[in-house]
């Protein structure tokens, strides 16, 4: 049985907190490890700030979108933006590549994201947005799929 979450908010950096916490909340009821929940959170704050502040350069009007479904033991997050896009995929998923490096971005965010989750899929499309879809085997599961 699947369960799912939707969620929407403006594109404001005080909402990126908002986003990592309910998302956590969501997930919970599968009872993933102290580190599986801090991945996730991890993962989340990124890509939602990603969006924020390169999706939308920090313009308000835009919106985040997250949608977390839970499938045994398994945690799906498609976190979406209707932005400016990337221009460069393989260039944005280099370690220490930024565009903002006045705002002392780190330029790890899909670094992080690589790292933290079993699977991750980029989409994007110039002045439409960008969808990050991440998958993460919770450990009780990592047995069945290595």
């Amino acid at each position: 049985m699947n369960n799912k979450m939707n969620l929407e908010f403006s594109a404001l950096s005080q909402n990126e907190s908002f986003a990592r916490v309910t998302v956590a909340a969501f997930i919970t009821q599968l009872d993933p490890t102290v580190d599986e929940l801090t991945e996730i959170k991890t993962v989340v704050s990124e890509a939602v700030t990603n969006a924020i502040i390169h999706g939308y350069e920090n313009h308000p009007d835009g919106m985040v979108y997250i949608t977390v479904v839970l499938e045994d033991d398994t945690v799906k997050l498609t976190i979406r933006d209707e932005g400016i896009g990337i221009n460069n995929i393989e260039e944005a998923r280099q370690p220490l590549y930024t565009t903002k490096p006045e705002l002392e971005r780190s330029g790890m965010g899909f670094t992080i994201m690589e790292n933290f989750m079993d699977e991750v899929e980029i989409f994007t499309s110039a002045q439409e947005g960008t969808t990050i879809h991440l998958t993460k085997y919770l450990s009780k599961n990592k047995a069945l799929c290595n």
